[in-house]
């Protein structure tokens, strides 16, 4: 299992590519986001087997937005439409090649805002409505 998140210059850092005695692997999807949000790293990316379950798990982190990211238009709307943080990948879903295009995707694009700006606001509006248990 390979876990890498990135600063601005997209320094790659392997937060953690070894589970440690009783780490899970949503032990390290939630340790990334904590990295994210504590602005050490702008952006990151967790694989699994589908994505799924790292995805399910960083989005547990109130503030978080991850994506799976398995085709090149959910790759770009992830970041231009939704401003996800994080993207994961399924190694068993996707080839080497695939991945690194999808991911050179995902690099190349930034939140564009406009009509995206207000249901990215109305998401962390429901972040914080239930982080405070209203």
């Amino acid at each position: 299992m390979l876990i890498i998140c990135w600063g601005g210059g997209y320094e790659i850092v392997d937060y953690n590519p070894e589970l440690r005695d009783g780490e899970l692997y949503p032990d390290i999807a939630v340790g990334v986001a904590q990295r994210i949000l504590s602005g050490e790293f702008e952006r990151g990316i967790l694989i699994c087997g589908t994505g799924a379950g790292m995805c399910v798990a960083a989005n547990k982190v109130p503030g978080i937005r991850a994506v799976v990211c398995h085709d090149a238009y959910t790759a770009q709307r992830a970041c231009k439409s939704n401003n996800a943080q994080i993207a994961c990948f399924g190694s068993a879903v996707l080839g080497e090649e695939q991945a690194k295009a999808l991911l050179d995707i995902w690099l190349d694009s930034e939140f564009a805002g406009g009509r995206s700006l207000p249901k990215v606001e109305r998401i962390e509006y429901y972040d914080t409505k239930f982080r405070a248990g209203i």
